[in-house]
């Protein structure tokens, strides 16, 4: 169910890893809890994020809630089509990234969670 590529985070965003740069979106837990996704506010490109802190919004009919960044570093991209489309969310929870973060420290997924370990997590 969880993609063996990602790393996740106990807040239940994802991440894929190309170089230093990863994807960020939210799981399929994530988008179930929320119900339908009718808006996201994300950063700026060049919005510096700590792991662990706050970088967005994501608004569902039910509630809002914050996004969390699974690690620090430089936003060099948001996925503007969320704008339009933010239901994209509950139909591809683990294609609709947020944003593209350059990672200040790699070494800062080391603590992240495989897909074993975060279906465990959630069950």
């Amino acid at each position: 169910m969880y993609p063996d590529a990602l790393k996740y985070t106990k807040d239940h965003e994802w991440i894929s890893l190309d170089d230093a740069v990863g994807r960020v979106g939210i799981t399929d837990f994530a988008q179930k809890q929320l119900g339908d996704v009718v808006y996201v506010e994300l950063p700026e490109p060049g919005t510096t994020v700590t792991a662990g802190q706050s970088f967005g919004t994501i608004e569902s009919v039910k509630a809002v809630s914050e996004l969390f960044a699974p690690v620090s570093g430089e936003v060099v991209e948001v996925n503007a089509a969320l704008r339009d489309r933010p239901e994209q969310v509950n139909t591809e929870p683990h294609a609709a990234w947020m944003v593209a973060i350059r990672l200040s420290d790699l070494s800062e997924t080391d603590g992240l969670l495989d897909a074993a370990a975060y279906t465990a997590l959630v069950k």
